[in-house]
């Protein structure tokens, strides 16, 4: 099973399911991740909608509030029967545990939980400049992946640069999911912290995610199967 996650980010539920239409022949449906601007375009449907089609789904929010606020939102969220799910660590520990107490169902059952570090379009000077984050880019994303795992969370969003840092510290277990992978002389669009997929599978990388460099291709599903096998170095 590939840990290949295609970010559909697209605005509308007829162009996912045409993109996805291109997969259907395949013996394993693609990981989708569904990211903001097809949950605001599409609504809650389309996650009911990919599924039905025997799609694994990334919910791709990145919710940042006050604890309340994100316990409800997750709780919303755990009906989706999404398999992973997403907010900022920069909430604080306070707001990852609330998320994981709203997004934990009555049986016990809950989605994966990961929480992201730091963009992968982030640069460490607009991390100092902008952000006033002291700290290079590998102590500031282990330090947010120490608090995520203190609150119960399965895993971090951070470039694959950084797998190697956050498994150091806190096992092989702790996840890993990383964007920011394009393949070799690709363009980096609005990437800055960027490898390819063997680069990232080398790097420690549990699962990564690719947009563009899969869905602009000219043929998705070739694309698709590149980055799976180079990832998976089968």
């Amino acid at each position: 099973m590939s840990n290949v996650i295609i970010a559909c980010d697209f605005s509308s539920q007829a162009r996912t399911e045409e993109f996805l239409d291109l997969f259907t022949e395949l013996p394993q449906r693609p990981y989708v991740k569904v990211g903001m601007e097809l949950f605001y375009g599409a609504g809650p449907q389309i996650v009911r909608a990919i599924k039905d089609r025997g799609h694994r789904i990334f919910l791709d929010l990145k919710l940042h509030d006050i604890p309340q606020t994100v316990a409800n939102a997750m709780r919303v969220l755990s009906g989706l029967d999404v398999d992973m799910t997403n907010l900022h660590c920069g909430g604080g520990r306070p707001m990852m545990e609330a998320a994981i107490e709203g997004l934990t169902r009555p049986d016990g059952t809950r989605p994966l939980l990961i929480g992201v570090t730091q963009l992968t379009s982030t640069s460490e000077q607009v991390m100092h400049e902008d952000l006033l984050i002291e700290g290079t880019m590998a102590d500031v994303v282990a330090h947010y992946a120490a608090n995520a795992a203190a609150a119960g969370l399965d895993g971090v969003v951070c470039s694959p640069h950084e797998s190697p840092v956050v498994h150091e510290a806190l096992g092989e277990q702790f996840l890993t999911v990383t964007p920011g992978v394009r393949f070799p002389g690709a363009a980096a669009d609005d990437q800055r912290r960027i490898t390819s997929p063997a680069q990232a599978r080398e790097l420690g990388s549990n699962y990564i995610v690719m947009g563009r460099p899969i869905t602009a291709a000219a043929d998705p599903v070739a694309a698709y199967l590149q980055a799976s096998k180079e990832f998976s170095n089968d």
